[in-house]
C-alpha cells in the first residue's frame, strides 16, 4: 500500500524515500522520472543518504539514469551504504531514479533535490558535452559553475575540446573566465585559464579526472562556451601494431549511451588495413527510414571522417571483412540517448601489398620494400626458408618454378591449380608472429591469386579470407613497377611443335628416296 515514485515536471523539486526520515519499508521499488523542458538539463543532488550496505549493492540500492530508466547505457551509477552519490548533471532533459529495498534491514533512506538548468555537476560517462548556462544565449551574471568529470569505469586520461567560446575578455582574465584543473578539485594543477573569443586549445589530463570552473562577474556577458570531452583508452585509441583487437566500451556488456568514440589504425606506408568483424550487436535500423539513424559504427578510409566512407553498420549479424585503400583507417562509434546493446569486437591485420602473377611453370611475387622495411629478406619466403626473397632495387622478389618451394598441385572446383604458402615472419624475441598467405595459380589461364590464411588470432577468424581484390589492385596502385615476366613455357611449347614438324618432313623424304 506504499505509494512512491512518479513524474516530476516542475523546474525544481524535492523527493525522498517512503517514510523519510523514518525507516523505509521492506520490499518496495520506486521510480521517479524527472522531465523538464526540451533543451534543458537536470542537476540532481542528495542531502541525506543511508541505505543497507553491500559491496556490490545487491540488497537495497538506488540507481541514477541519464535518461530513461532501465537502459543500461544510461546508467550513471548504483549506490548504497552511507556515502551519498555525487551531484549529477544530465546530458538532456530527462533523468530517472530507481530505489529498491529487499525483505531485510531497513535504514532511513534518502532525500534528494533537482533543479532545471543549474550549471555544473558530476559527469561520469566516457564522453559527454558541457555548455555555459543558457548557451547559445548570453550567460547570466554572477554565475559560478563546476563540472567534475571522471570517476567512471573508463579510468583513462580525459581530453577536453572547446567547439565554441565567447566569454568577456580582460587583462589577466579577471572578470569572466573558464579555468581547467588536472584533477577533481581546484587544488589540482592548473591546465589553463581562458577568456575572450579565442577557443582554448585541446586539453588532455594526466589522470582520469578534470575540473572545469566557469565564473562570471556582475556585468558584461557573452555567448558562453560549448565543449565536449572523451576518455582515452576505451573510447579513443590509436593503433600502430601490424595486427590487433578492439571493442566497444564495456564489451561484452552494454555500451554507454551518448558516445562518440574513435579508433584510428595507422600502419607503415604501403600497408592496407583489413578489418574482421568478430561480433556485432548495435541498436537496429530506423523503422521509418530503414537507415542506421541511431547507434552505428562507421569506417573511413584514412585518418579522418573526411575520408571515403567504407561502411556504416547497425543492428546485429555477420559482416564481411573490409580493406582500406591506404595505410590508415578510422572507426567511429556513435550512440544516442537510449537502447544500448552488447556492442562489437573487431580484429584487424596489416595486409602487405604485393603483386602475384604466374605463367604455366612459375610463380612471380613482388613486395614493395617500404612495406617490410624492418625485415631481412630471409624472413620472407615461399614454402621453405630456402626459397627466400631477393632484394632487387626497392622490392622483395620471389621467382620460382612450380616444382620447388613446397608447391603442390590440387583440384579445386574441378580445376587444376598449383598452390604454395608465402610466409612473412614478424616474430620478435620469444613472441612468434608469422603471417601466412596462400598463393595459387591456374596454369591454363595463367591467373594468380593470394589469400590470407593466418593473420590476427587465426583461431577466431574464418580461414582463407580472399584478398585478391585488396592486394592485386592495391599492388598496382603503388609506385613500384609490375613484374614483366616472359612466359617461357609458351615459347618452349612452340619450339617443340616446330621441331616435331621438321622431323616428320625428314622422315617422309627419307622414305620417298628409299
Amino acid at each position: 500500500g506504499i505509494k512512491c515514485g512518479g513524474v516530476l515536471s516542475g523546474p525544481h523539486g524535492n523527493f525522498s524515500s517512503p517514510n523519510f526520515p523514518g525507516r523505509y519499508p521492506y520490499e518496495i521499488e520506486c521510480t521517479w522520472l524527472i522531465v523538464v523542458a526540451e533543451g534543458s538539463s537536470v542537476l540532481l543532488s542528495f542531502s541525506h543518504f543511508e541505505l543497507e550496505y553491500h559491496a556490490a549493492c545487491a540488497y537495497d540500492y538506488l540507481q541514477v539514469y541519464n535518461g530513461a530508466a532501465r537502459d543500461q547505457g544510461n546508467l550513471l551509477g548504483t549506490f548504497c551504504g552511507r556515502s551519498p552519490p555525487p551531484p549529477f548533471s544530465s546530458a538532456w532533459h530527462v533523468m530517472a531514479i530507481i530505489f529498491r529495498s529487499d525483505r531485510h534491514v531497513a535504514k532511513r533512506g534518502f532525500a534528494a533535490a533537482y533543479q532545471k538548468d543549474a550549471c555544473g555537476g558530476q559527469l561520469t560517462g566516457l564522453s559527454g558535452e558541457i555548455t555555459s548556462p543558457r548557451y547559445p544565449e548570453s550567460y547570466p551574471n554572477d554565475a559560478e559553475c563546476r563540472w567534475s568529470i571522471g570517476g567512471g569505469s573508463g579510468g583513462g586520461p580525459l581530453t577536453l575540446v572547446f567547439t565554441d567560446f565567447q566569454v568577456e575578455g580582460g587583462q589577466g582574465c579577471g572578470f569572466d573566465y573558464v579555468a581547467v584543473f588536472d584533477g577533481p578539485t581546484t587544488a589540482a594543477p592548473s591546465l589553463g585559464h581562458y577568456c575572450g573569443s579565442a577557443r582554448p586549445p585541446r586539453t588532455v589530463s594526466s589522470a582520469p579526472h578534470l575540473l572545469i570552473l566557469f565564473k562570471s562577474d556582475f556585468n558584461i556577458g557573452g555567448r558562453g562556451f560549448k565543449a565536449h570531452f572523451y576518455s582515452a583508452g576505451e573510447c579513443q585509441e590509436v593503433f600502430t601494431a601490424i595486427k590487433g583487437n578492439l571493442s566497444s566500451p564495456r564489451y561484452p556488456n552494454f555500451y554507454p549511451n551518448n558516445l562518440k568514440c574513435q579508433w584510428s589504425i595507422q600502419l607503415p606506408p604501403g600497408y592496407r588495413v583489413k578489418v574482421f568483424f568478430l561480433d556485432m550487436e548495435l541498436e537496429g535500423r530506423s523503422s521509418l527510414t530503414g537507415g542506421c539513424d541511431y547507434d552505428h559504427l562507421a569506417a573511413f578510409d584514412g585518418g579522418t571522417e573526411n575520408g571515403s566512407l567504407l561502411g556504416r553498420w547497425c543492428g546485429r549479424g555477420s559482416l564481411a571483412p573490409i580493406t582500406s585503400h591506404s595505410n590508415q583507417l578510422l572507426l567511429v562509434l556513435h550512440t544516442d540517448r537510449n537502447m544500448a546493446k552488447r556492442g562489437f569486437s573487431i580484429a584487424y591485420v596489416g595486409v602487405v601489398p604485393m603483386n602475384v602473377s604466374c605463367t604455366r611453370t612459375d610463380f612471380h611475387i613482388q613486395i614493395p620494400m617500404q612495406s617490410l622495411a624492418q625485415l631481412e629478406r630471409n624472413r620472407i619466403y615461399l614454402g621453405t626458408p630456402s626459397c627466400a626473397a631477393q632484394l632487387v632495387g626497392r622490392n622483395f622478389r620471389i621467382h620460382t618454378r612450380f616444382d620447388t618451394c613446397g608447391t603442390e598441385s590440387q583440384k579445386r572446383n574441378n580445376t587444376s591449380v598449383v598452390i604454395s604458402t608465402l610466409y612473412i615472419d614478424f616474430s620478435a624475441g620469444d613472441q612468434e608472429d608469422i603471417h601466412q598467405y596462400e598463393v595459387q595459380c591456374e596454369p591454363k589461364r595463367k591467373e594468380a591469386s593470394v589469400t590470407l590464411i593466418a593473420g590476427p588470432d587465426p583461431s577466431r577468424l574464418s580461414q582463407a579470407e580472399n584478398l585478391v581484390d585488396a592486394q592485386q589492385q592495391e599492388g598496382r596502385a603503388t609506385d613500384t613497377p609490375e613484374i614483366k615476366s616472359q612466359d617461357t613455357s609458351d615459347i618452349f611449347f612452340i619450339s617443340i611443335c616446330i621441331l616435331a614438324g621438321l622431323l616428320m618432313v625428314i622422315a617422309v623424304v627419307g622414305l620417298v628416296l628409299l
